[in-house]
């Protein structure tokens, strides 16, 4: 978990290469539209209103989160299936707080652990206006309601609600990616 532009996207991408903590990636839906260089079924499932509709109803959705942007309503959402067996793998996902304590309350608070990645205001804005205008159609609207929604998303207290006591501070991809290494060796 982390503030857009606070560096999840390369920590992930790090902790999944790693040989001392084997992680299997659980790859969320979105309805929002796919991004420059994005993948499907990499980064995200891209789906649209009716296919999450669908999952709703079929109740396999196990959390999401709903955005009304600049661009219309875009949705985040988690889904259950045959994929996800935390009884004999370890997975990692990028997620909210809200998104963390639905998690726990559907597999049990036991079988989910929060890693929160905190950064400077400052750097992440100018990481997420960086990220932008390397777009084919920046969005800067956008960018910039996602970066005062994180206000409200991440508050003090949200965070104190889901129990998040560990932070990890990236203004070292490196040195970040260390610190949550070995956290998750000793709670793995």
């Amino acid at each position: 978990m982390g503030k857009s532009s606070s560096g999840k996207d390369s920590i992930y991408k790090k902790l999944l290469s790693q040989q001392s903590v084997l992680l299997q990636s659980i790859v969320p839906y979105t309805t929002r539209p796919i991004r420059a260089g994005e993948q499907e079924g990499v980064e995200y499932h891209f789906t649209d209103e009716a296919g999450f509709q669908r999952l709703l109803v079929k109740g396999s959705v196990v959390e999401d989160r709903a955005y009304d942007t600049c661009c219309g309503l875009w949705r985040y959402f988690t889904v259950a299936d045959e994929s996800i067996d935390l009884k004999s793998q370890n997975y990692l996902m990028i997620g909210t707080p809200e998104a963390y304590n639905r998690l726990r309350g559907f597999y049990g608070k036991e079988l989910v652990l929060p890693v929160m990645i905190e950064l400077d205001d400052g750097v992440r804005l100018q990481r997420a206006l960086d990220r932008e205008k390397a777009q084919d159609h920046p969005k800067y609207a956008e960018m910039c309601r996602r970066y005062l929604a994180d206000a409200q998303d991440f508050s003090e207290e949200k965070l104190v609600d889901a129990g998040i006591e560990r932070t990890f501070y990236n203004d070292s991809l490196e040195g970040c990616v260390e610190e949550i290494v070995e956290y998750l060796r000793e709670k793995l």
